[in-house]
């Protein structure tokens, strides 16, 4: 089972945008959005294969996920078990402090408990291109140019990774998907753009967004 859990971001809904150019190729996924009984309907740890996150905890007028919900990630993730980042879900669990270590490089909020400066998301057109690097996941992901979107930026790093896709904009160049791994050994890939239809639903969005879940797969 792959599990997709998501959160509609201000109405935008870019996990169910995505979720619904995949769907097919990946008959085995289960999506919710705004719905965290997700998280303790299914033993993670044993059943799921990979968790795949597009969410901010307290955001859009939901509630945090309670502890219950947060221990079965964390041992999913203490099974050294795969993660998908997209857009902000860095924060996904961001009140727990193995999730906030765990993401690897991760959106800061602003009532931030390890008291970092939040980040921040400037807007304009801007083009996603894979980093020089001879990580051969880089090797298979596509530019991507979009019309205008949120550029996260000023994320901080909690882990070791390696920059996979990169931005240069106005106010200089900045990682876009990182692969880090988690203290039990689970990889973890950030993959930040995404937050409009135009973005979930761009053809080379997708494409990468396949690639970067396959290859987490071991496909």
């Amino acid at each position: 089972m792959i599990l997709f859990a998501a959160d509609d971001h201000y109405h935008t809904s870019p996990g169910k945008n995505t979720y619904e150019e995949i769907a097919t190729d990946y008959p085995e996924m289960r999506f919710y959005e705004n719905d965290w009984s997700c998280f303790t309907a299914y033993d993670l740890a044993s059943e799921c294969e990979l968790l795949i996150l597009n969410m901010i905890a307290d955001t859009c007028n939901l509630p945090i996920p309670d502890e219950a919900a947060a221990n079965s990630v964390k041992r999913y993730c203490e099974a050294g078990r795969p993660m998908l980042l997209l857009h902000g879900a860095s924060s996904a669990f961001w009140p727990y402090d193995w999730f906030r270590e765990s993401s690897g490089f991760r959106w800061v909020r602003g009532n931030d408990p390890d008291g970092f400066e939040p980040s921040f998301h400037p807007h304009e057109p801007y083009q996603v291109v894979p980093a020089k690097t001879r990580h051969p996941l880089a090797k298979k992901l596509v530019p991507m140019d979009f019309p205008q979107d949120e550029i996260y930026t000023g994320l901080e790093q909690t882990r070791p990774f390696t920059i996979l896709m990169q931005t240069t904009i106005s106010m200089g160049s900045f990682p876009q998907c990182t692969e880090s791994f988690t203290r039990w050994g689970g990889r973890v890939v950030n993959f930040l753009p995404g937050h409009l239809p135009c973005v979930t639903r761009h053809p080379d969005f997708v494409k990468n967004v396949k690639i970067l879940i396959d290859d987490l797969l071991g496909r």
